[in-house]
């Protein structure tokens, strides 16, 4: 008999939960079709299904959904990318792998559009724009830094300072994605090669990979 409270409960969680995820679908799909100003919770009420009454218990209103969609699922992404760390890569081959994941992620047609909405709200909105900072390149950033201080401690040849390591190598993505987003794709991406060749640039000048051997004249 103690049981059944406790599995109704349970239950009741669950609903919440999918309900929760099918909204954070719903306004994904209609932001990026119609724009945050263009979408009413009502679109996204219609698409999801239940009502406007768990909207605001779940979110409170739309710039509640628009944080809890980019702060809970796109950040996730990123973090997914720099926790996936093998301890058998060598350090060339983790960055390789994670300027390729964050470059696929970060240009992604859908993202970009996310992120020209968090440009515009971030103008409005000065708290939004300073926890979105917080919370994105902030820890993006930490997360480099542990690599590389990592690396430092491991006696790996490392030349810089683990901070500005990072920073510098999330910047040549970040700066891609304001490019991409500003430019609403008009300006070329890199190829695959000329991508490889830029990542092997910043490797070599942080001593994280073999510099060329000069040929000795005869």
């Amino acid at each position: 008999m103690k049981l059944l409270p406790v599995f109704g409960k349970e239950t009741e969680t669950c609903r919440l939960n999918r309900r929760r995820a099918a909204i954070l679908d719903a306004a994904r799909a209609l932001f990026i079709e119609f724009g945050y100003e263009g979408t009413t919770l009502g679109m996204i009420v219609d698409r999801a299904g239940g009502s406007l009454a768990t909207v605001y218990k779940l979110f409170g209103n739309k710039d509640g959904l628009l944080k809890a969609m980019v702060f809970e699922r796109e950040l996730s992404s990123v973090t997914a990318i720099l926790a996936a760390r093998n301890c058998s890569e060598e350090p060339a081959e983790t960055l390789h792998r994670i300027a390729a994941e964050l470059e696929a992620h970060l240009l992604n047609a859908d993202f970009l559009a996310l992120v020209r909405i968090v440009m515009a709200r971030s103008i409005e909105d000065a708290q939004f724009a300073k926890e979105f900072y917080d919370r994105t390149a902030m820890r993006t950033r930490a997360g480099l830094e542990d690599l590389f201080e990592i690396w430092r401690k491991a006696d790996l040849g490392l030349q810089g300072d683990p901070q500005m390591l990072a920073d510098t190598f999330m910047g040549l993505i970040v700066s891609d994605m304001h490019h991409a987003a500003i430019s609403h794709g008009s300006i070329e991406r890199l190829t695959t090669e000329q991508f490889s060749q830029r990542t092997d640039l910043f490797l070599r000048g942080a001593g994280l990979l073999p510099r060329p051997i000069e040929h000795l004249r005869q």
